[in-house]
Order: structure tokens, then C-alpha cells, then sequence
């Protein structure tokens, strides 16, 4: 062969095998709409602010199909940002973060105050329908992210497949799961997010040590940079542009009973009776698959009473309601052949596809099935219409089930594309049609939507997720601080656990389940489940278990002014209900490996116990002065401490400086008004000055922080040698707020030598004030209409 005829072969040959061209040619650019688009010889790259520190980048290659963002709001517009061009780069950023882009070949790298944070190695690598992003990793680098596994809180060096998977029965080691996120958050300060739904794999140095490679069969082939001072910046501007967790309503913080499963309305109302009776409050019961059939198989889909064993649902759940327990119903995506709505769906067209475009079945554990293709408009609408049904008929949450989904073959078709294209996207796509449809039919209650997966941006539409069917065991117990940090920093604050374990356990283990329940009550939502083999509900077991979660149970109904206000700054910024310990230290990096002590809320650090036995517990304490919140023993931080436990408690420490309300104690937050309120400050020499809040609002109103219908309590304490000030103001008005409030200020740790206390400079009398003079403790009780106050000890 000659030289042409050579040339030509290798013409051909290349032309063959252009899908392995990695990466794009840089032609041309211009700004539209405040984006940066770069027309290059495969397509375009569109680069947007979607928030001063955070940018998508979108790659749009001639050809391919693309599905829409998932991770960012419809609604989201593009940023103004600054263009500059210098020889072989342009310079597109914001105050807050830059992208350096360079032309040939064309790589784009992210730069926060003149320190590269990040950049794409090979950038965008396409073959046939294989697409991806390689991006460098610096030696020393830590990643969190990925989702529900476990694998400890550093990710790095993990191969981690992207496909929602049910895990039955996990434990101490699971690589997939229930809620996989396709992002990291990196030590080096940025977070790195691809905005893609389909079947895939996140590479964090596995293969190759410093480099970071995301892969899928197909989807967007876009992704998000945020970037941030500390972690606590960087979560705050992921979420202020992937959209904030809107608040659920007040009752979602109370007590849950839950099972695997009620098996009738009698079941139910003996339920709710043991606990009025033992006095443990109770504010929802959750009724699983039998409220539709009276077995397993067979009858998902029906989504109708199985009047049998639920003769007057509408007089049980207006009688639960009456006596402040909330009804939530379970529901599946999955419509079986034998299911008596079966004939409808095929009717009315809701169905996922198969090849021959009739709705695609197949079998699992619950039978010959059908799935709803929650992409299409009409089977949205078709599924909101029985919601509503049932909300009408009193039911106040939803539950959405196996939405991994659980089975979901490669050839099943939906509306915008094929299983393995969306899967990761089903769970976030039907959160989102409930909560839309709630929005327009309830608009002015909150919704309470509770599923087992969803994606990147899910958290916008007031997803609350568990950490699924955990082995009910200590080894379950054990991963389940790390589940819940890794999906909190995303957004998902309201993650928990099914309290006790859900799998397995023939034998009731007393230690175990005291455990779980006392380590609940410093988690996002309260609810024991489990299967029913053993009681998850604390009414149906011994004294002394009853008696110590009575205590628990008590205690975070006392805490609801604090965490609800917990719930308000998740909603506002995204900072996270359970927290790193890195947040208290944002500088300390060895931090990001702790996986058993936790932050809940600013002013505690809970250390749950989880082995059997044991006498003392280790507990990570980072810098500053802490106080254990039982013994009120003061311990100095930045070290590593044994506390000594007993059946009756789990380390729970407070830091120095915190303001802690509390409420009296209910039965139901239906009897929460706000009108008594003891305010806890823990002072320490250490803490010069310090701050609080607390938030309060009608508890459902959907608009309240939206329009302002809430109420913003400040709180000042300042400490010299000689006095303690501490100063109380409030900002805002709702319907329904206390006029005044009976205020009772519990000072823990004041200095010695303190005799008397003054309100706004007069002294009070004795007989409002308790002062134990050998432990600083002092009570000052005081009716306060709201206006500036200003208490000060000396």
C-alpha cells in the first residue's frame, strides 16, 4: 500500500472511530443570558452561576441525547458574571469562584481567591453511549459524598456504582445502596456534583490514585462546582442553588409508631391507646401495605382500604387526629397484575413501556407487576388524584416505598427515556409529584413526604429519607451516624434511621433497642420500625424499657423549641440537623474522618453507644469547653475522652456558650403553644461572648417563611470577671403568637461570687430567683412581652 492509500486507511480508521475522540475544540464564544457559551467542533459547552460560588458546566456534544437537570430547579437563571480573555484562556467568574478555561485543548479548572480548588483532566470522554468527566485529585485530598454507603466517612480510593439499590438487611459494609448521590465534597474546599440520572460509576482514585472519574451509560453530561471558605460555606451554596429543603410541618418531629405492618384499624387504635396510657407522647402513626390487602402478595397497587380489616377509615383517622396523631399512608410505584387498579392504569396509560409499546410487567417478591411512569404528565396526574382521594380523607403524610425503584429492568421505557437512562431520577420524580400536587390542592398546610430514594435536588421538594432495611442488630446500628452526615451535607437533613433496626432478630434484645431509641432522639425524625416478628414500639415491652424511653421520648419533646429551630436554619441555608464535627472546627481536617460523635445543632455533641456491654464510651471532642448534660462535668476539648456510661444514658455533652430553649412537656405538639419557655445557657470564662435564636411560626402554614409569618428570638450572653449579661430581643409576628411569655432562664456554671440578678437594671425579687451558690446554677423566672430585655448577674 503507498503513502496515499495508506493516508486514506487512516482517514477512514479515524473517521471510525471518532466516538474515541475525548474532549472538545475550542472555536469560538460568547455570552447569552448571563452563560458563557463556547462553541467548539463537537457542540457547545454552556457555563452558568447559578449562585456567586457555584457553576454548572454542560456539555451539549452534536447528537447526543440529553436529559434535563434534575439536581437544579426549572426555574433557575443564570448569574451575571465577569469575562476576561488572556492568550490561550478565558477567566469566567464571580467574586466567589472563577472557571479558568483553557482554549486548546480545552480543560476547565475552578479557582476560589487565586487557589486552583479543582480541574478536569481529560474533561469530557464520550464512546458510543458511554459518557464521563476525569477531573485531578491532589495527593492529600478527602472526599465524602456518594450517598448512603459504608465504607467510613472518607470515600477516597472507592469505585462506587450509581444505581439505587435496595440492601436488605446491611450492616458494617455496604458499597450500594438505598440513595446514591453521583457528587463529593473535597477537603480542598469545593464540591464537585454531575447532574446525571442514569446507570453509572464515581471512581475516587480507585483505578488511578489522583484522578477522579464519573461514568454512566447515558444522561446529562453536565456538572456543578460549589465552592466555600469551610464545608459549612460550601453546603450552604450547594443548596441555595440546588434549591432549599422546604420545612415540614411542626409534628414531624414528634413521636412516630411504626410497624411492618398494622393489620387492621383495630390494630391501630390499641396502638395509639398503650402509648396515651403509658403517657410516651405520640404525634403519627405510619401504617404499612396492609391498609390495601391482608397479605404480602398479591394486592400492591390496589391503593383502596381493604374495608375487611379497615371498616371506617375516615372515623379512624378523624379520631387520631382529634387526639393529635397524624395518619401516614404507605404507598409503592409498582401496580400488580392481579391489583384491582390493574385494568385502570392499562386504561388510562400510565404505565412504563416495554419495546412493543404495551405497559412492560415483570416479577418480583410482591408478583406479576407493572410500574408507573411518574416522567409522563398523565400518569402524574393520574397518581396525585388517588393521593388526593385519601388526603381528603384525612391522611396528613406520604410514604413512597421501593422508589429505588427496587426492580426496574433495563428495557422498561418512561416518557423521557429508559430505566438505566433515569433510574437514579425515579424516586426524586414522583417526590416531586406529590409535593406538587399537595402544593396546588393543600397550598397552605406543608407536606410531609417521606422515600427511600431520590437524586441530587430531591431535597427541594421536602424529600425525608431513611437509611432503609437495617439489620436489627448492633452491627446495623453501628454505620448509622455516617449515613446519616454523608446525606445531610447534600441537603438531605431529615435522614434517619428505622429506630430499633427493621431486618431480622428473633429474639428481643433489650441493651440494643434502648440504644437506638436513646440515640433517636438526636436524629431528624423519631420512628421505631420494624418487622413485626418483635414490637418496634416501645408500649409493648418491659417496664424498665418503657420507663427509659418515656425519658428519651420526654426529653425531645422538651428539646422541640431547639430543634425546630434546627428545622428553620435548615430550611434558610441548608446547615444540616446532624452535623461533622467538622463544623465546630471548621479548620481541624483529622475531623472529617469522624464517623461516631456528631454535632445536634450547635450546642450538643451525642456519642450514640453501639456495642453491647460496655461501661465507658469514646467520645472525639473538638476544641472549646464542654459540659456532659447530665453530670454537668466540664471537660476541655481538642483530645479524645472515655465517658462513663450506664443503661440509662449515652454521652451527650453541650458546649460552652450555648443557648438550649425548651418547652414543657406535651403528649401531642398539637398542645405546643409557645406561651412557657426555659431558656438554658451554659456559660463558661472560656466564652466572652455568645449568641442563640429560636424559631417560631403556626407549625404548617407553607408560606410562613416566605412571607415572613414567624417569629425570630435573639439571644446575647456577655461574661467579664464581674458580671454575665444576657439579653433577650425578638423580631417578626405570626397569627397565633404568645403575647407574652413566661420565661424561665436556667444560667448552668455562672461564676462564683454572683449574689444578685437584674431586669433591665431593677433587682428581681427573691422569690422569682434560685441560686445554688457552690454550682453557679441560678433560675430566674420572668414574664416577657418581647420587647429588648436585659438580664445581668453580679
Amino acid at each position: 500500500m503507498g503513502c496515499s492509500g495508506v493516508l486514506k486507511w487512516l482517514v477512514a480508521a479515524l473517521a471510525f472511530y471518532a466516538p474515541l475522540v475525548f474532549g472538545h475544540s475550542y472555536q469560538s464564544h460568547q455570552v447569552l443570558d448571563d452563560a458563557l457559551v463556547i462553541d467548539t467542533d463537537r457542540g457547545q459547552l454552556t457555563l452558568r452561576f447559578h449562585h456567586p460560588a457555584v457553576v454548572e458546566a454542560f456539555y451539549q456534544t452534536d447528537g447526543v441525547k440529553q436529559l434535563p437537570s434534575f439536581t437544579l430547579p426549572e426555574d433557575s437563571r443564570a448569574l451575571s458574571a465577569q469575562l476576561s480573555e488572556a492568550d490561550n484562556r478565558l477567566h469566567f467568574g464571580t467574586d466567589e469562584l472563577t472557571v479558568k478555561v483553557q482554549k486548546r485543548p480545552l480543560r476547565l479548572s475552578y479557582y476560589r481567591d487565586g487557589r486552583r480548588l479543582v480541574g478536569e483532566e481529560a474533561g469530557l470522554f464520550q464512546h458510543e453511549t458511554l459518557r464521563g468527566f476525569r477531573f485531578d485529585l491532589t495527593d492529600d485530598e478527602k472526599l465524602l459524598g456518594g450517598g448512603q454507603r459504608v465504607l467510613g466517612m472518607d470515600r477516597r480510593g472507592h469505585r462506587l456504582p450509581l444505581y439505587n439499590q435496595a440492601h436488605y438487611g446491611y450492616s458494617t459494609e455496604s458499597e450500594q445502596m438505598y440513595f446514591s448521590i453521583p457528587g463529593v465534597i473535597s477537603s480542598n474546599n469545593y464540591a464537585l456534583v454531575f447532574d446525571n440520572s442514569a446507570t453509572g460509576v464515581m471512581d475516587l482514585g480507585a483505578t488511578e490514585k489522583n484522578v477522579l472519574q464519573f461514568e454512566a451509560v447515558a444522561g446529562r453530561t453536565g456538572y456543578i462546582v460549589a465552592a466555600g471558605e469551610h464545608l459549612p460555606d460550601i453546603v450552604d451554596n450547594y443548596v441555595s442553588a440546588s434549591g432549599k429543603p422546604p420545612l415540614p410541618p411542626r409534628w414531624a418531629l414528634g413521636s412516630f409508631a411504626s410497624r411492618f405492618g398494622y393489620r387492621s384499624e383495630q390494630e391501630v387504635r390499641d396502638t395509639v391507646k398503650a402509648y396515651r396510657d403509658l403517657a410516651i407522647p405520640l404525634d403519627a402513626l405510619v401504617i404499612d401495605l396492609f391498609w390495601f390487602g391482608e397479605d404480602i402478595q398479591g394486592h400492591m397497587g390496589n391503593l383502596a382500604w381493604d374495608k375487611k380489616h379497615w371498616p371506617d377509615p375516615e372515623k379512624m383517622l378523624s379520631d387520631l387526629r382529634a387526639d393529635g396523631v397524624k395518619t401516614i399512608l404507605i404507598t409503592e410505584p409498582f401496580v400488580l397484575t392481579t391489583s384491582k387498579r390493574w385494568d385502570e392504569a392499562v386504561r388510562e396509560d400510565v404505565l412504563a413501556k416495554n419495546f412493543g409499546g404495551k405497559p412492560k410487567t415483570f416479577d418480583f417478591y410482591f408478583g406479576n407487576t407493572g410500574i408507573i411512569d411518574v416522567f409522563d404528565p398523565k400518569a402524574k396526574a393520574w397518581f396525585w388524584n388517588i393521593y388526593k382521594e385519601l388526603t381528603d380523607q384525612g391522611i396528613a403524610g406520604w410514604w413512597g416505598d421501593l422508589g429505588e425503584p427496587e426492580v426496574h429492568p433495563s428495557d422498561t421505557l418512561h416518557a423521557i427515556g429508559t430505566a438505566d437512562e433515569i433510574h437514579n431520577a425515579y424516586g426524586h420524580e414522583w417526590a416531586r409529584l406529590v409535593y406538587e400536587g399537595w402544593r396546588a390542592d393543600y397550598p397552605e398546610t406543608r407536606p410531609f413526604i417521606m422515600m427511600r430514594a431520590g437524586s441530587t435536588g430531591s431535597q427541594r421538594y421536602g424529600m425525608i429519607p431513611w437509611t432503609g432495611d437495617v439489620e436489627r442488630s448492633w452491627a446495623g446500628l453501628e454505620p448509622q451516624v455516617e449515613l446519616a452526615l454523608q446525606m445531610s451535607l447534600f441537603g438531605f437533613g431529615y435522614i434517619h434511621s428505622d429506630l430499633g433496626g427493621f431486618a431480622g432478630g428473633e429474639q428481643f434484645d433489650p441493651e440494643l433497642y434502648i440504644r437506638w431509641l436513646q440515640y433517636g432522639v438526636f436524629q431528624p425524625v423519631y420512628r421505631p420500625h420494624a418487622q413485626e416478628e418483635i414490637a418496634p414500639e416501645p408500649v409493648f415491652h418491659d417496664g424498665l424499657t418503657q420507663d427509659i424511653a418515656r425519658e428519651y421520648i420526654n426529653l425531645r419533646y422538651r428539646l422541640l423549641p431547639y430543634n425546630y429551630t434546627l428545622a428553620y436554619r435548615h430550611s434558610m441555608d441548608g446547615t444540616p440537623l446532624m452535623r461533622p464535627l467538622i463544623y465546630a472546627e471548621p479548620d481541624n481536617l483529622k475531623l472529617l474522618d469522624e464517623r461516631n460523635s456528631y454535632l445536634w445543632g450547635d450546642a450538643f455533641l451525642v456519642a450514640p453507644v453501639t456495642e453491647r456491654g460496655v461501661r465507658e464510651w469514646p467520645v472525639r471532642l473538638p476544641e472549646g469547653v464542654w459540659f456532659d448534660y447530665w453530670s454537668g462535668e466540664r471537660y476541655e476539648g481538642d483530645r479524645e475522652l472515655k465517658v462513663a456510661v450506664d443503661m440509662r444514658m449515652i454521652p451527650v455533652l453541650v458546649k460552652a456558650g450555648s443557648f438550649i430553649p425548651k418547652a414543657p412537656l406535651t403528649q401531642s405538639l398539637d398542645h405546643y403553644t409557645g406561651e412557657k419557655l426555659e431558656l438554658h445557657y451554659y456559660a463558661d470564662a472560656s466564652v466572652s461572648r455568645a449568641t442563640g435564636e429560636l424559631f417560631d411560626d403556626d407549625g404548617e402554614s407553607y408560606d410562613s417563611l416566605h412571607v415572613g409569618d414567624y417569629e425570630h428570638l435573639q439571644f446575647v450572653a456577655e461574661q467579664s470577671e464581674t458580671a454575665l449579661t444576657i439579653s433577650l430581643s425578638r423580631e417578626g409576628d405570626y397569627s397565633g403568637r404568645p403575647h407574652s411569655r413566661e420565661i424561665t432562664l436556667v444560667v448552668h456554671h455562672a461564676p462564683k461570687g454572683f449574689e444578685q440578678v437584674l431586669l433591665d437594671g431593677e433587682p428581681l425579687d427573691a422569690e422569682y430567683v434560685n441560686h445554688d451558690r457552690a454550682s453557679g446554677h441560678w433560675d430566674v423566672r420572668f414574664e416577657w412581652s418581647g420587647a429588648e430585655a436585659e438580664l445581668e448577674f453580679r
